[in-house]
């Protein structure tokens, strides 16, 4: 008893009661996002389950950037964590300098959700009914077309990079503050097409008012069975996750990173959270600590080759 005491009186160790008061979740993109529709389902339920609010503060801009480097300097008492994603392993080779370092500056917590991207299209804007009738059309019509992204150095950005690439089509990139206002556009027409993830378009699709022509996954969505995948449509290795994950601030007390692990991994398997993610196209993943940390690693150095290899640079 003596020794627990004395553990808690070290400083920046976590009380064993954590958390004591609300936990704050920096989302860095907009509200009404890809990352919203598994974070915000996901702070409810841990505010279920840790008896105190776990809030979202979304902190949108470049790519997702400005918000990761708000959380990098974050007091690491436990009370904020960082939900990123694929973005973030895209920005190393994308930016010159950032203000953070994902793998210096952050503890690597957990894996939270990996829909696979879908190829979305406004159909009054374009004549096509699949993939194949796509990429014969774009053919035709070089540089006309435009696809939107939730920001340069996006996910959503380098999939129609690496898309383009694969298929021979020049397409012009049109980057928005975020996959809502990307979303919007897309829906009002401002746009051709887009690279989303699943999760933010899935509402659309089922609605009727986008259309999704293929699933960059190696099997069939099954919340979408009907939509194929990019190689069944002729497109091969065209496989893309906006994944999203958690991450703690470089220094906070481990107490609270191990709990935040077991509650997330309780979360994950509560079955309302889990008929969501199916819905949003996502399975539910079972990574998190190293495991996870060595898998943004290695997705870190697969983006990198994809943006030299399609010459992709950032102002």
């Amino acid at each position: 008893m003596a020794a627990a005491v004395a553990a808690l009186s070290v400083p920046g160790l976590a009380r064993a009661d954590w958390p004591e008061r609300p936990v704050t979740i920096i989302v860095p993109f907009p509200a009404g996002g890809g990352t919203d529709t598994f974070a915000r389902p996901l702070s409810a339920q841990l505010t279920q389950q840790m008896g105190h609010a776990v809030v979202i503060d979304n902190k949108g801009g470049a790519g997702g950037t400005v918000g990761a480097g708000v959380a990098a300097k974050a007091k690491p008492d436990g009370y904020t964590f960082f939900m990123g994603g694929a973005h973030h392993a895209l920005a190393p080779s994308l930016y010159k300098q950032l203000s953070y370092d994902i793998q210096k500056d952050f503890v690597p917590v957990a894996l939270l959700a990996q829909p696979p991207q879908v190829v979305v299209i406004n159909t009054s804007k374009l004549p096509v009914k699949t993939l194949q009738e796509f990429i014969a059309y774009a053919k035709t019509r070089p540089g006309q077309i435009n696809f939107g992204t939730a920001g340069k150095g996006s996910t959503h950005h380098l999939a129609g990079e690496l898309f383009a690439m694969q298929t021979g089509i020049d397409l012009v990139d049109v980057p928005y503050q975020g996959a809502g206002p990307m979303m919007s556009a897309l829906m009002g027409g401002q746009v051709d097409l887009a690279f989303d993830g699943l999760g933010s378009s899935a509402q659309q699709i089922r609605a009727g008012t986008i259309k999704a022509l293929a699933v960059a996954s190696a099997q069939r969505s099954p919340s979408f069975p009907d939509v194929p995948t990019a190689a069944e449509a002729g497109v091969k290795n065209f496989e893309v996750s906006t994944w999203y994950a958690l991450w703690a601030p470089k220094g906070t007390p481990q107490p609270a990173i191990d709990r935040m692990i077991r509650e997330v991994k309780v979360a994950l398997n509560n079955p309302k959270i889990k008929e969501q993610w199916a819905s949003n196209g996502s399975d539910i993943p079972d990574m998190s600590g190293p495991a996870f940390g060595a898998f943004v690693d290695s997705e870190i150095a697969r983006w990198a080759k994809v943006v030299k290899d399609a010459g992709v640079t950032l102002d």
